[in-house]
């Protein structure tokens, strides 16, 4: 399966001030694989080492000496290292920090060496103590499989290619058929285990028993990694954000995990959750101006989880509302694409808010912030597009222009350009330009 991920890994090899690279992601979302095929079609010779497993990797970084550091891991992998011609990939670093402090070793002292590391739980462990190497690494992180990786896998090159041609009338005259590829994609999500079960031509419950064993492990990391009076409060979290998105709230509430619930009762669990990759926090903002960041309320804000296949897990939803019916996308109040714009967005960089205010009823799904301007976006689970909190505020703010996505083709009213969910990411490549 091809990762759009891998043209960031080139550019890191060719480059050449690159430095130690960190992969951050959550828990199976195809960290380790991807290094390793990267590994074995870029260079000569990959030497893997697994620290979770490894029984004497405490021996290996016993001390920061890099050249004896080469030797013991070329020794334990039985690979030659070779300078700018080897791979050396080290998972699961959280399990020992030596590892991150030798990597500004290998920076200042040693840059002929290509390392990588990964870590699924790397966040949580730096919330722990483990010291980072500021300004010694280069960072890059992966997202489950977005839209646009969904349709390569399935060998939709045609219809990827007509989504990103920039062409909105070939785009429009295929809606049915990237309908039908996002209903798939709904039910299936972008877990790279559960993509290519798909592919391999599982059957749909055996997809979401799939889905569901993920979730399985991502609860017994909770205990697993956490002390014993966090580990219910984070289960409390994970459970109630599918139920909180499948209602009108535009901020996450705390009385809805427990009566009398505030926010020092769950801080910590709700900070654990984004440490391990597998929640997503979108903070409020008060204006919808440049910049955002000054206008950010950090304690009210939404939560959303990784990936909106296992967000369906979560709430058991039936094959035949996402994939036959409109129900997957009408019912949730729109959880499920919000759910999923806010997911092919985040690979692309751009930060992201929403508003709504205090003193009236505006509210706006989504905020962005190009360099340009401020763009306020909503979100629309179903082609009944009207929505009155827009057109109070652009009829304030006659300065905005505002972008609506929804299931109907594209086309541009006055402030208001409508666009295709399912060509969430093509639309924002003209951003990373």
């Amino acid at each position: 399966m091809k990762r759009l991920l891998y043209k960031n890994l080139l550019d890191w090899k060719k480059n050449p001030n690159r430095k130690p690279l960190i992969l951050n992601g959550a828990r199976q979302v195809g960290k380790t694989w991807l290094l390793q095929n990267f590994g074995f079609q870029e260079y000569e010779s990959v030497a893997y080492i697994n620290c979770e497993s490894a029984t004497n990797i405490n021996e290996l970084f016993a001390d920061f000496d890099t050249k004896r550091i080469i030797r013991a891991l070329s020794a334990y992998t039985n690979v030659d290292i070779v300078p700018n011609d080897s791979l050396i990939i080290l998972d699961e670093v959280q399990q020992n920090p030596r590892i991150l402090t030798a990597l500004k070793y290998f920076c200042e002292e040693a840059p002929q060496y290509h390392i990588a590391v990964a870590g699924s739980l790397l966040g949580i462990a730096l919330h722990q103590g483990i010291s980072y190497p500021v300004g010694k690494v280069d960072e890059l992180n992966l997202y489950p499989m977005n839209f646009d990786e969904f349709l390569m896998a399935l060998d939709k090159k045609q219809a990827y290619d007509a989504l990103h041609s920039g062409d909105w009338s070939l785009i429009n005259s295929l809606s049915n058929v990237f309908i039908e590829l996002l209903r798939q994609y709904y039910y299936v999500g972008g877990m790279p285990a559960v993509v290519k079960a798909y592919i391999d031509g599982l059957g749909l419950q055996e997809i979401r028993n799939l889905q569901k064993q993920i979730l399985r492990d991502y609860t017994r990391d909770f205990s697993k990694h956490t002390q014993n009076r966090e580990v219910t409060r984070i289960n409390l979290v994970w459970d109630q954000i599918p139920q909180q998105l499948a209602k009108e709230n535009k901020k996450f509430f705390y009385s809805n995990l427990k009566p009398g619930g505030r926010a020092k009762d769950y801080e910590i669990a709700i900070q654990w959750l984004l440490d391990s990759g597998l929640i997503y926090k979108v903070n409020r903002v008060s204006q919808i101006r440049k910049p955002l960041r000054f206008y950010e309320e950090p304690l009210v804000f939404k939560l959303f989880t990784l990936d909106v296949g296992l967000l369906g897990a979560q709430m058991d939803t039936a094959a035949s509302d996402v994939l036959i019916s409109n129900n997957g996308f009408v019912e949730y109040k729109g959880a499920f694409s919000e759910q999923f714009f806010l997911t092919q967005l985040l690979p692309i960089g751009i930060p992201i808010r929403y508003f709504s205010s205090n003193t009236s009823r505006v509210e706006i799904d989504f905020v962005i912030q190009t360099e340009q301007e401020v763009i306020p976006v909503e979100v629309k689970a179903e082609q009944n597009v009207y929505s009155k909190s827009l057109i109070t505020l652009l009829g304030k703010r006659p300065d905005l222009h505002a972008l609506r996505f929804s299931l109907l083709p594209h086309s541009i009213q006055r402030q208001i350009e409508n666009v295709p969910l399912y060509a969430v990411s093509a639309f924002f490549e003209q951003y990373k330009k």
